[in-house]
């Protein structure tokens, strides 16, 4: 795939059916909170859409493919004595899997969460059976910090957690 036709934009009210469409996919709710829902319909999307819409500065971005949001990824700004931390989060629909694309959106994320907040860490806490995305961090130069043995409870199964993060020294603003 040509990384020139993917891009990071705000969602609109357009996007309602492509998102619907592409995050309506168990593989993907598998791997994320329950506040990802599944089946995920056009009324999830519109109440997302509508939520991260309402954020200044911008938080959430569609990951555009062609003109179609395919994804969302995302930098989100901890509060109290975690103030100078953010989680990024992330999600790519799957026929785009394995073609690199989260690979060069996660380095323009770090940047763009860097450059927009005060912050002086990203975190990110993929399940320890989602190895394609450690591997994906990794490569974003993004170390393990940590790994918590059967702390998160999904589909009636305890998951690993593991913590990905680089620090604003560590990564090339």
């Amino acid at each position: 795939m040509n990384h020139s036709q993917v891009k990071l934009r705000p969602f609109e009210e357009t996007d309602v059916k492509t998102l619907a469409l592409y995050a309506n996919n168990a593989k993907i709710a598998n791997n994320l909170t329950d506040a990802f829902p599944h089946p995920y319909g056009e009324d999830a999307a519109r109440a997302f859409i509508g939520m991260v819409s309402k954020d200044t500065p911008t938080k959430v971005f569609a990951i555009d493919i062609q003109g179609e949001a395919c994804g969302a990824i995302g930098v989100f700004p901890q509060s109290d004595i975690h103030k100078k931390n953010a989680e990024m989060g992330y999600w790519l629909a799957e026929p785009f899997w394995g073609l690199g694309i989260m690979s060069s959106l996660i380095p323009q994320m770090l940047d763009y969460g860097f450059n927009t907040f005060e912050i002086d860490r990203i975190f990110a806490r993929p399940f320890g059976s989602n190895l394609a995305s450690q591997k994906v961090l990794q490569k974003s130069g993004m170390k393990l910090e940590g790994k918590f043995e059967k702390v998160l409870w999904k589909n009636d199964r305890y998951e690993d957690e593991f913590i990905f993060a680089i620090r604003r020294n560590q990564h090339n603003l």
